[in-house]
Formats: C-alpha cells, structure tokens, sequence
C-alpha cells in the first residue's frame, strides 16, 4: 500500500481508534473516541468520513456500532498487529499502567548525559501522562533493560512519551537472544 498522508488530526483520531479497540474486540463508539482525543463526537463523525473514504476505518451501524480500524489503518500509522505481543511493563508515578504496551524504544543523545533522552512509543492512551511524572519502563524481553525517568514531554498525535533518562540498567550477563 502506498503511503497515505494524514493530517494530525486523523492520525490523532486513528490512534485513539487503533488503542480503544483491542479493549472492546467490537466497534468503537465515536463518543468514546472523542473523549480520548478531547474532542467533540461531530468533529469524529466529521474525520472518520474522510478515514472511511482512505478505507483506513469501517463503520458498524446499528446499536452496537461505532467503528473498526481496518489492517490499513495499522499499516498507515505504521503500528505492528501482533496476536501476542511481548509485554513491556510501564509504571506511570509507581503505578503499573494496565492498558498500555511499550512498542519501541529510541534512545538519543547517550553520549551526553545531561542530555540523555528517550523516546517511549506507545500503543495505549498517554492522555493521563503529564510533564515530571515519574516513569519506569522495562524490563524489555530480551535485553532486559530497565529504564527509569520523568517524563520531558509528549507527542499524542504519534503516542510517544519523551523521558529525561535518570537511569538505565540491563544485566551484564549474556542477553536472552
């Protein structure tokens, strides 16, 4: 599929679509999408015509309709669909965060410590997530790294949580792969 070019607004919309929906395994209703984006439920209707019309989301009428992110939507937002994804833990100010899985990790300016950032991408809401809370990821799969921070920022259009790094750890023996 070729690349489709989404405004920040649809890819805010997709995202909030693509996360609510492995909770529910049904269609998400446009209410509960707008307050995930803290938006008005006509300004979703609005979007998720033009979603429809890229074929990045399907509507399910009816009572229990809303709608569903097709395998496009995925592909657009360039998030990997997995059966079972590897489970990262997240702890947001000491507590586990339930309905959130760490996708990647980006790791910037390590070579300079006062500097020392990282990237935490997200598939889960990041909406509760606020400027100098507390945030501890990992221990990841295979590394076993942990990464311990406070929050520097956040992109909610791309699910990405930025981390002023205060520490990091992985075992000095041989990794798991």
């Amino acid at each position: 599929m070729s690349s489709i070019e989404l405004t920040s607004s649809q890819k805010t919309i997709l995202t909030a679509l693509i996360n609510l929906y492995p909770k529910t395994e049904n269609a998400v209703k446009g209410e509960d999408i707008a307050a995930e984006v803290d938006r008005n439920p006509g300004t979703i209707r609005n979007q998720m015509q033009s979603l429809k019309a890229l074929q990045l989301v399907e509507g399910v009428p009816g009572p229990k309709g809303g709608y569903k992110p097709t395998a496009n939507a995925y592909e657009a937002l360039d998030v990997e669909q997995m059966e079972e994804p590897a489970s990262v833990p997240l702890f947001h100010d000491g507590e586990t965060v339930e309905d959130a899985n760490v996708e990647e990790i980006d790791l910037s300016s390590v070579h300079h410590p006062e500097l020392c950032r990282a990237e935490i991408h997200l598939q889960g809401s990041i909406r509760s997530f606020s400027e100098g809370d507390e945030v501890n990821v990992g221990p990841t799969p295979l590394s076993k790294l942990v990464i311990n921070g406070v929050l520097d920022g956040k992109d909610d259009t791309n699910n990405i949580l930025i981390l002023r790094i205060k520490s990091m750890e992985a075992p000095a023996d041989q990794p798991g792969h």
